[in-house]
Order: structure tokens, then sequence, then C-alpha cells
């Protein structure tokens, strides 16, 4: 299982406010994550285009929610990172509450992929994200990226202990390591969204037709 399907991800829009999202229609998969925890390389590496997701250490590009279309049902969203420890207490907030706008009152939101850095998982925001996933029953796959910066063993042990911790949080919570430089546990990922998007093996729609051809 390989990553084609999502190469055609295109930019949509990037929305500050809820007016701005698209319409609340079709099927969505969002990215959360701390920032400098990788996020935005774990979706370029996706969609095979370093330039897709913006990374910025600007914290006013960071609030934007950034919209991707793949066809004409479904996108991969970008959510502000969170985290950011240099900027205004009331920034934060702004940036939470666009988070949780979006969070609650997007219907098309069908699962939530979960940044953290492999070598410092589940922080506190991180385990608050995951907390939410659980009260809305919205499906959650942990991705602990810079899978590279660890050997094998120290990876192993890693998704372990998390996946320990999960268990608190309800089986649609999942985990895996995955290296945005190597490559490495990009089929688990697509398997994971190919799901969530209602795609069969091989990014096509149920119907066999690949979706925007």
């Amino acid at each position: 299982m390989d990553n084609r399907y999502y190469r055609q991800a295109r930019f949509l829009i990037s929305a500050a406010t809820p007016d701005q999202f698209p319409d609340n229609e079709g099927l969505e998969v969002a990215f959360a994550g701390r920032s400098n925890a990788g996020k935005s390389s774990a979706i370029n590496a996706l969609c095979d285009n370093r330039g897709l997701a913006k990374t910025s250490k600007t914290p006013g590009r960071t609030r934007l929610i950034n919209f991707f279309q793949l066809d004409d049902t479904r996108r991969l969203v970008d959510l502000p990172g969170y985290g950011y420890a240099k900027v205004p207490v009331a920034m934060k907030l702004e940036w939470q509450a666009l988070l949780e706008q979006y969070l609650v009152q997007t219907q098309a939101l069908r699962g939530l992929v979960v940044i953290m850095d492999i070598r410092h998982p589940l922080r506190d925001f991180d385990s608050q994200m995951l907390d939410w996933c659980q009260h809305y029953a919205l499906p959650a796959h942990v991705l602990l990226t810079k899978a590279d910066k660890l050997k094998r063993g120290a990876q192993a042990k890693a998704v372990f202990e998390v996946r320990k911790v999960l268990k608190n949080a309800g089986p649609q919570a999942s985990v895996q390591a995955f290296s945005a430089s190597s490559q490495q546990g990009m089929a688990e990922l697509v398997a994971v969204l190919d799901h969530w998007l209602e795609l069969t093996p091989g990014g096509t729609d149920p119907g066999g037709i690949a979706p925007g051809k």
C-alpha cells in the first residue's frame, strides 16, 4: 500500500475564522500536534510535496487552519500547532478557540491524527487532545514522528509505552512510529487514512474508480 492517492492533494483555503471553513460536507481527516513535532513534515511526506504544508517560525501563520483538497468529497486538514511557548497568552487562547470550534462543529471530520515527537510523547496538550477524541468518540491515530532519531529498540519501547496509555483512551485510539525522512511507517498511516476516508486499498473509492479522476 502506498501514498499515490494522496499525491493529488492541493491547497484549498486557510481559515482564520469558522465562517471560512469549507462546506460541512464530505469526509475530512485532520492532523494536530505540538509545534515542532513534525506535523508539516508528516503531511508533506504523505502527499509527496515538500511545499504543501508550510513550515514557519512565524506564530501568525501557525494559527490558521489549512485545508487541502484530495478530490470532490475528501480533504486533509492541518490544524494549528499547539503548545507554542513563545506567543502571548491571548494568542494561545485565540488558537485554542478556533481549534475547538473546528473539532466541535465539523461533521465531516472522520478521524484525528495526533502528531507527537517519539522522543517526547504524551505532553499535556497531547493528552488533552486524546481526551477530547475519547469524549466525542472520534477515532484517533497517534503518529510518533522523527522515529529515525532512535534505534529500533528504542522506537519499539516508545510505541509500547504510548500504547499502554492509549488503552485508557478507548478502542478507537491507535499508535505507530513514523519518519517523514525515511518513509518508515507510511503504509500503516495510509491504511488508517484510507479507512477513515472510505477508500479501498490503493486509494480508490468503493466502486473501484480513483477519486478525482
